[in-house]
């Protein structure tokens, strides 16, 4: 794989239960679910998807943007 660039991962946390998804739709196969207050590193965040990696293995996938909530590290940066 070539890319041109790499992004810098934003630190989320799961807001709410999820699914973290193959593709950015409702109807994509579920790679597995994602619990309240689980770290998700964001990666892209696009017409209501966000893409990045989740949990401890780092899967990748997307979950709905509106499950997503800032991390405490982010707050703490932000305040």
């Amino acid at each position: 794989m070539i890319a041109s660039h790499y992004a810098e991962p934003q630190p989320r946390v799961i807001g709410m239960p999820a699914a973290l998804r193959i593709a950015p739709a409702e109807d994509s196969a579920v790679i597995r679910a994602l619990t309240t207050g689980e770290p998700f590193a964001l990666l892209d965040d696009s017409l209501g998807w966000a893409w990045g990696y989740a949990g401890a293995e780092r899967r990748v996938g997307y979950v709905r943007s509106g499950a997503l909530a800032q991390s405490n590290t982010e707050r703490s940066q932000t305040s």
